[in-house]
């Protein structure tokens, strides 16, 4: 960011001490003391801003210094840039208790404007910051002397208001409001003249300034903007710029607070909408209060600009400016019809002509964000059809641009803005959906909070199960991303399709073979496409396995997690039972198609499960609906060592749900047939094999299986026998070598632990009913929930009660 000398530079001034400092200033405070303030004054002045600035803990001046500071600064004698730097150094130490300045006698607009800095600088000082922005109204009010200039104030005084908006009285605002309009309208379009340079060689005659040009390089015709041209300004162009780039703030903080007589409000929109459609002249519109006036002229301007706009720049430059004149424009123009309707008519058709003009030239982009604003805001009221121009935005935008990270920006925070307004007024937005997350597919770290916000908006229950599809692809999706602008720079002769008969080698190869070709649509598709089948995707994750390890693609699998937790937050909140169902169904299919991240998969798995569980709880009865699906992935051997986080999580449903408690459906063959699958899978990853090839499962897997199989025994109780039989043998499970070998001695001891718990509670049988069968009447009360949560401490006083303690004998 910075050069090497400039690195050593900043790393000087931060190791400077107090001391050192101490004694520099004292070097200062004596050159500036002395009769002449010349070049050395100045480089020691810059030296100091420098230590002062380039740490981020205050540094301490004397008290006499500051004072010293203070009075070089209002010192009439002294250089412009010695004052600039002393002003510059006393920002830098605010807040400051030493400081005695006051703006109140400076007639130098110049010196007004630094001392000004200096002040506003000091805190949240209202009145301080309401007494400069008081002065300078006053200094605006009057004629200023030969010599003295307001564009040195106007940044002052946008300041002020960004600070505090109300320091200003209405009276004041009005007196800005038309100096304001007349910088903008009436600035002059003759050029500045050059300031003679008082060299041996000038002349005392100067040529006649020419006129401003356009940027296209043609004689103006109109009034003077931002967007004129000239090799020299004259001050009131220069009023004319800054009254511009301010103009946005001060309709925002008072162009609404307009003086409003007892019947202004009586007129209907109509009559004003008829109003406006009829030329104001000059002298009309001097005759209207000052903050109309001001929206009259920046309305005018804004129109002016968006004309200017359409001319082709000589420089580069100029066309930078353009676009972003272009966007402030529209946005004022935005904010005027807000505050006054009857500009809305005049606006729309105006802008819609922008809009045909410039949608189809990808670098105005930006601009077309603050046009579907203005739409959004005012369509409604002006009766016209803007959904092309939402569906263009949303259609175009995101599939080509997707890659700017400023446009992916400022597009998402549009869509958050509005995200509200959308839903309630056009359904493109939603339906638009794989188009928005190529934006965080291709920069996550950067949008990840914004789509935090977003992603509620965009769910419902007919684009549920889609996103949920999308979010466990976003990583494929980032490398499909990169795979499409990889193949767009390729020469167009290599961009012939593949032959069909020959597999692909690389991915860029496949972007472009028919076998590929409709996979890749699929992903990169610019609307919601709910009836596709997004199990096609199966062999492109595996083609783009070879990105897996991309820097891009494994940040945007890393945001992943985040919005699946969210997702299902938000889904909690409308899924009714056929979609929690649906959900499930995909959530144990999906577990099977991730992208080969291993780190992406582990987190996937450990979101996945800890929902599974809230979606149980929402919907118990999907352990009963689902019974085929649960059985089939419970079933599954290889789940316990690949997906051990939500294969435990699923047994535990089982065991918990599994009851007529929570379904009156529950019937005993269903338990039977549970029951059966699990004590399956415990046997087959309990059973003792040679040394060699005793594989090694997550502890927790067994135990919740243990305790699953005792509460289906519990709820059918002619399976108590085979339950307890089979926990009857974890001991010589434990003490196996075999076993004791891939275990470690705490885990083991846990297994058995939890096992001889299980067996005693189902040596009476009714309490183990009830403590893992709650009556339909108790199944969610706080009772059996407590007991629910503290089931290992119930465990082991059962445990206590059935195994006296050494040396007990009965009597």
């Amino acid at each position: 960011m910075f050069t090497a000398a400039a690195e050593s530079f900043l790393k000087q001034a931060r190791e400077i001490q107090e001391e050192e400092l101490r004694r520099f200033a004292a070097r200062v405070a004596a050159l500036l003391q002395g009769p002449e303030l010349g070049p050395e004054a100045a480089d020691c002045l810059q030296r100091l801003h420098l230590a002062v600035a380039a740490t981020k803990y205050p540094r301490k001046l004397d008290g006499k210094f500051v004072e010293l500071l203070q009075t070089v600064l209002c010192s009439s004698k002294c250089p412009e840039q010695i004052q600039v730097l002393c002003a510059a150094i006393l920002r830098e130490m605010s807040p400051c208790n030493d400081l005695s300045l006051s703006c109140d006698e400076i007639k130098d607009t110049k010196l007004l404007s630094l001392v000004s800095s200096v002040l506003l600088v000091q805190g949240n000082k209202k009145a301080e910051v309401s007494a400069v922005g008081q002065h300078i109204v006053k200094v605006l009010e009057r004629r200023l002397p030969e010599g003295q200039s307001a564009r040195y104030l106007l940044p002052v005084l946008s300041n002020v208001i960004s600070i505090s908006p109300e320091s200003l009285t209405e009276e004041q605002t009005n007196v800005v409001s038309k100096k304001m309009a007349d910088w903008l309208r009436y600035a002059s379009i003759q050029q500045g003249v050059a300031q003679p340079s008082g060299g041996f060689f000038s002349s005392p005659r100067t040529r006649q300034p020419g006129p401003v040009t356009e940027v296209d390089g043609a004689i103006a015709t109109d009034f003077f903007t931002v967007l004129s041209v000239g090799q020299y300004y004259t001050q009131d162009q220069w009023l004319n710029v800054q009254a511009f780039s301010m103009l946005r703030n001060w309709l925002l903080c008072y162009g609404g607070k307009g003086l409003k007589t007892p019947n202004s409000d009586d007129k209907s929109g109509m009559d004003r909408s008829v109003m406006s459609m009829v030329p104001t002249t000059s002298t009309s519109s001097r005759l209207l209060p000052p903050k109309e006036r001001l929206r009259e002229k920046a309305f005018e301007y804004c129109q002016r600009l968006i004309e200017q706009s359409n001319r082709r720049p000589l420089k580069k430059d100029d066309g930078d400016l353009q676009k972003a004149c272009l966007i402030e424009a529209v946005t004022i123009m935005d904010i005027i019809c807000k505050q006054d309707s009857s500009y809305v008519y005049r606006a729309v058709s105006f802008l819609k002509i922008l809009h045909g003009r410039i949608c189809g030239d990808a670098t105005y982009a930006r601009a077309l964000l603050p046009i579907a604003q203005f739409f959004l805001n005012h369509s409604k009221m002006a009766a016209v059809d803007s959904n092309a121009i939402y569906k263009h935005l949303f259609t175009d935008i995101p599939a080509q641009l997707f890659h700017n990270p400023s446009l992916a920006f400022e597009f998402v925070q549009f869509c958050k803005d509005n995200s509200q307004l959308f839903t309630e007024t056009s359904s493109i937005f939603r339906q638009s959906f794989p188009n928005l997350f190529k934006f965080l597919a291709w920069n996550s770290p950067p949008l990840i909070s914004e789509f935090v916000d977003l992603l509620p908006f965009l769910l419902d229950a007919g684009t549920a199960i889609e996103i949920f599809h999308l979010l466990l692809d976003l990583p494929c999706l980032t490398a499909a991303l990169d795979i499409q602008l990889r193949s767009a720079a390729l020469p167009t002769y290599e961009r012939a399709a593949s032959d069909p008969g020959v597999q692909p080698a690389t991915c860029l190869e496949a972007f472009r073979h028919p076998l590929y070709k409709s996979m890749f649509q699929y992903l990169l598709r610019t609307k919601s496409a709910p009836e596709d089948a997004p199990e096609r995707l199966i062999p492109l994750r595996q083609l783009l396995g070879s990105l897996a390890s991309s820097p891009r693609v494994v940040q945007c699998a890393e945001s992943v997690p985040v919005l699946l937790e969210l997702f299902f937050r938000v889904v909690a909140e409308f899924a009714d039972g056929p979609l929690i169902n649906q959900l499930v169904v995909l959530l144990l299919q999906r577990s099977d198609q991730l992208y080969e991240i291993p780190a992406f998969k582990d987190d996937v798995y450990r979101v996945l499960s800890s929902q599974l569980v809230m979606l149980c709880r929402l919907h118990p009865a999907l352990i009963v609906e689902l019974s085929k699906e649960i059985l089939e992935f419970s079933g599954t051997v290889s789940n316990i060592q690949n997906k051990e986080a939500i294969f435990t999580h699923v047994v535990w449903a089982i065991g918990e749900y599994m009851s007529v408690s929570y379904d009156k459906r529950c019937t005993v063959e269903q338990i039977n047939r549970f029951f059966e699958t699990l004590e399956a899978m415990l046997f087959e990853i309990t059973q003792l094999r040679p040394l060699a090839s005793t594989p090694s499962y997550a502890p927790r897997a067994i135990s919740v299986l243990m305790a699953t199989l005792t509460k289906l025994a519990a709820r059918s109780q002619d399976l108590i026998p085979r339950v307890s039989m089979f926990l009857s043998k974890m001991r010589t499970f434990v003490q196996s070598p075999a076993v004791t070998s891939v275990y470690c001695e705490e885990d083991l001891e846990e297994i058995l632990i939890r096992a001889t718990e299980l067996m005693n509670l189902l040596k009476m049988p009714s309490v183990a009913q009830f403590v893992f069968t709650p009556p339909v009447n108790v199944a969610s009360t706080r009772f059996q929930r407590e007991v629910n949560d503290s089931l290992p401490f119930a465990l082991r006083i059962v445990t206590r009660l059935l195994e006296p303690a050494p040396g007990f004998m009965p009597g």
